[in-house]
């Protein structure tokens, strides 16, 4: 830039005086009016567009040299479009002044070529570094290039990675092609990392500390040896913090030095440590503090004389700033409106090994919440938005209060958690107010769920759409429509699902706050399903004989504030209608006739997530619910007992056996009026008769717990553990257990064609329903603990792998259930999370058990997941 601006002083320094007749002698300095601008060179802009550039304007007064033109320099330097900039008079015209802007223009990339590297990594490195068709081609863009796929490289443990790029220009100088010569060289490794001037703490004890940085041993599996530099940089701050951890305060590297072998292409590293003395603490004073007393900050600060000096626990519980919400002094003073305060520990006397501490504390003024703004939601109304914030005008500044807000909106469902920012502006510590702008990135929340698989005896075909963002109020509304009515944070759902053998219709709909104004949430649901007797070994369907169940629920759920606000209690009434038309099967001992569900459905929730409900980080779920009928039979009359004792007697007189005329054995029924036959379809009809009474209304109680406990291990990943149980009982055992609302264990979880009311309980490794009895069981427990790692969490796509170990079984009654008696199973997998589709995935996992009647273990099983999360 500074050589075209001297050219320019030297083409107006010796201009010539040979002019045409209309020219008069130019005078430096002085003040023209520009009467024009010519544009020359190589430039493919038009030329009105390049003076635009420049600033300057036509009738405006310049001096020629002067400011003006130094400035239209700069800026069409500061383009990066141009790589030469000259400005000459070109006449002069009494008091104005006509100049030449010559330009010529940086080449546009045409065609970019890298070499050695195979194919996919060449288009991954065209992305990522932007060399797109176009794009304009100076040294900047050349240096960058190399710099970054160097860096890259050397990221992957190619410690010796050289680039060379090369550009070829055109015959027009206007394209360049790009070559980009990578050699990778060979894979640089850490052979070994050498410790001296250590005595306290073992080579092994800092090897430890080296997160990132490791030597080449066969048994690492999840840790490279490649040697990276930023990472150990990192490494090297995390020994030093070790050593504070332990009381050496003083401790320090002296040297360290990175050499590489290049005939064996390793690495060896040296550093040379100081330790130092072991140091202890001593006395610690609170300077400037009169919100809060000693007793209380010194109860948060945990730190007592005498204890040994720990500087990385003592800056944690001042200000933890790797997790926001943890308990220190500095959220202390954040969470009681002390926007401004700022707590500062400082050495302040060190007699032999012992330092003593001012914790110096400004606590500033208290801060009020003046303006509470959102912006990024195009389609979510600001309401939905507002009534889950915690922040609101005129309260106090609350740091607590900023975190559970993102959570609460992170929730549910509509914005990428991710990306949810609460930011302070226009922060006035005068008048104590500060303004929050809260910033939300929306993602798709309505998914569609569109399958096709085999099972049933047939193929099945699922649609199911989910509306996670409905807008009910304006189903009426055309201009609404985009493609449906949107915005209130109401949830509709439909579902169809069908084969040969049935059909499954159903419809729900939420709404969280019912009324808007306290978060009492309101559901109802609808579901009509229609089974076909089918014939396995014939695979025909019987049309005349049928199985039909008719569902309505309708309920409510509250936001507890005790014992603390994560807490919800829901309530619900159902009502089922089961219709058996000559539907026999061993489930139900009568194949004509109905059964009446009515129950009451309790449950308590307690549910601290964190922010992301697809990949939670860390809190935990808790679920305890019941769910109880009418005790019909305190109140209907029917002795239950005669009922038993009749089926019973019944039983007992199908094994009596005796002779006929013609000397054949036969098995003799005798039914409750006393009479002797071998009537096999009466005996059968009247067993029937009895289980129609004993299921005419359904008499039942159901108890379920699940809790979930989500752990961050380290860095991204996160433990997942969860335990089960269910368990399903009668209020009179002459009635007995009712043949619905079982439970069914083991496979992908996924209830497809079940329609018998009952719940199915995936246990991964085994098939489907094959841990528990054809009829169901009564009693299950569960146990599982998964490993997650998330791959991408970005609001288009959140991916995480996963290995889980897990086990559980299930049991026809509670006289046979033992907690430790259970299958066995552990596997891997992949989630998929796309807005548009919910949550895809596929798990393997093998089995260590056999099935119920099996000798052999179950081994490995495939299992694909569809709209579900374990």
């Amino acid at each position: 830039m500074f050589k075209n601006r001297i050219l320019f002083l030297f083409a107006l320094l010796f201009i010539g005086n040979t002019i045409n007749a209309q020219e008069t002698t130019f005078e430096k300095g002085k003040e023209y009016t520009l009467a024009g601008i010519e544009v020359t060179g190589k430039v493919s802009f038009n030329e009105q567009t390049v003076i635009t550039f420049t600033g300057l304007e036509i009738g405006s007064k310049i001096r020629v040299p002067g400011e003006e033109i130094s400035n239209a320099i700069t800026k069409l330097w500061k383009l990066g479009l141009f790589n030469d900039v000259n400005f000459y008079v070109k006449k002069v015209e009494g008091e104005s002044v006509f100049l030449e802007l010559e330009l010529y223009e940086l080449p546009k990339l045409n065609e970019v070529k890298i070499k050695g590297v195979k194919k996919g990594k060449k288009e991954d490195i065209i992305k990522e570094t932007g060399l797109t068709k176009g794009k304009v081609v100076n040294d900047n863009l050349v240096t960058n290039t190399k710099n970054y796929i160097e860096n890259k490289f050397k990221k992957d443990g190619y410690f010796n990675a050289k680039i060379t790029i090369n550009t070829l220009a055109d015959s027009t100088d206007s394209k360049v092609d790009m070559v980009v010569f990578i050699d990778k060289g060979k894979k640089v490794k850490i052979k070994k990392i050498n410790f001296t001037g250590n005595e306290k703490l073992t080579d092994r004890k800092l090897k430890r500390t080296f997160k990132n940085t490791k030597e080449k041993k066969i048994y690492r599996l999840f840790k490279s040896s490649k040697f990276i530099k930023d990472k150990y940089k990192e490494d090297l701050t995390s020994l030093v913090s070790k050593y504070k951890e332990k009381g050496y305060r003083d401790a320090r590297i002296i040297s360290e030095n990175v050499v590489l072998d290049k005939k064996k292409n390793k690495i060896n590293i040296d550093i040379n440590i100081e330790e130092g003395r072991k140091y202890y603490f001593g006395d610690i004073r609170f300077l400037g503090n009169t919100v809060y007393s000693d007793q209380v900050l010194h109860s948060i600060l945990g730190i007592k004389r005498g204890e040994v000096y720990n500087g990385v626990l003592l800056q944690k519980r001042i200000a933890d700033n790797s997790a926001p919400d943890s308990e220190d002094i500095s959220n202390l003073y954040q969470n009681n409106g002390y926007l401004w305060s700022s707590i500062n520990p400082v050495e302040v006397k060190t007699e032999n090994d012992t330092i003593d501490f001012e914790i110096r504390i400004t606590e500033g003024p208290v801060a009020y919440l003046n303006n509470v703004t959102v912006k990024g939601n195009d389609k979510t109304n600001d309401k939905v938005i507002y009534r889950e914030l915690r922040t609101r005008p005129g309260e106090k500044w609350n740091k607590e209060n900023v975190i559970r807000s993102v959570r609460e909106l992170g929730q549910l469902g509509f914005f990428d958690a991710e990306a949810i920012r609460p930011e302070p502006v226009n922060m006035d510590p005068a008048a104590g107010t500060v303004d929050l702008d809260w910033t939300v990135v929306e993602k798709g929340s309505s998914q569609v769920e569109l399958q096709g698989g085999y099972g049933a005896g047939g193929f099945i075909g699922t649609l199911g759409l989910s509306f996670n963002n409905f807008s009910l109020k304006n189903i009426f509304n055309r201009k609404a429509y985009d493609p449906l009515p949107m915005g209130d944070g109401q949830k509709m759902s439909l579902r169809l699902q069908g084969s040969q053998s049935f059909q499954v219709y159903s419809l729900s709909f939420t709404e969280p706050w019912l009324g808007g104004k306290k978060p009492i949430s309101f559901f109802t649901s609808l579901s009509h399903s229609k089974q076909f007797l089918y014939d396995y070994s014939s695979r025909d369907v019987t049309r005349d004989k049928s199985f039909n169940i008719s569902t309505i629920t309708v309920g409510y759920g509250k936001r507890l504030k005790v014992p603390d606000d994560y807490f919800t209690l829901s309530n619900s009434v159902s009502f089922s209608y089961y219709d058996l038309n000559n539907y026999n099967t061993g489930l139900f001992t009568f194949g004509n006739g109905a059964s009446r569900n009515l129950a009451f459905t309790t449950s308590l929730t307690r549910d601290s997530r964190s922010i992301d409900p697809i990949f939670p980080e860390r809190g935990s779920t808790f679920s305890v619910s019941a769910k109880f009928s009418l005790p019909y039979s305190l109140f209907n009359g029917v002795d239950y007992a005669g009922l038993k004792d009749k089926e019973e007697n019944k039983l007992r007189n199908l094994n009596s056996n005796e002779v006929d005329t013609n000397g054949n054995l036969v098995t003799m029924y005798i039914d409750e009026f006393g009479n002797n036959t071998p009537d096999y379809t009466k005996a059968v009809a009247d067993q029937s008769k009895i289980d129609q009474e004993r299921f005419k209304w359904l008499e039942f109680y159901k108890i379920k717990f699940t809790g979930d406990w989500y752990t961050k291990l380290y860095k991204k990943f996160v433990l997942r553990t969860r335990g089960e149980f269910g368990f399903l009982g009668a209020y009179n055992q002459d009635r007995g257990i009712i043949p619905f609302e079982r439970f069914y264990v083991g496979g992908d979880g996924l209830a497809n064609y079940s329609l018998d009311g009952r719940e199915v309980i995936q246990l991964r490794g085994y098939p489907n329903n094959s841990l528990s009895s054809p009829n169901g069981g009564t009693v299950y427990n569960k146990y599982s603990m998964e490993l997650r790692y998330p791959i991408t969490l970005k609001g288009a796509a959140k991916i995480y792998a996963m290995s889980f170990v897990e086990a559980g079984s299930a049991y026809d009654n509670f006289k046979k259930f033992d907690p430790f008696k259970l299958q066995r199973s552990a596997g891997f997998g992949l989630r998929v999370f796309m807005p548009a589709f919910g949550l895809l995935g596929i798990d393997f996992a093998h089995g260590f058990d056999p099935v119920p009647g099996d000798t052999t273990k179950s081994g490995w099983q495939t299992h694909f997941i569809i709209g579900q999360q374990f």
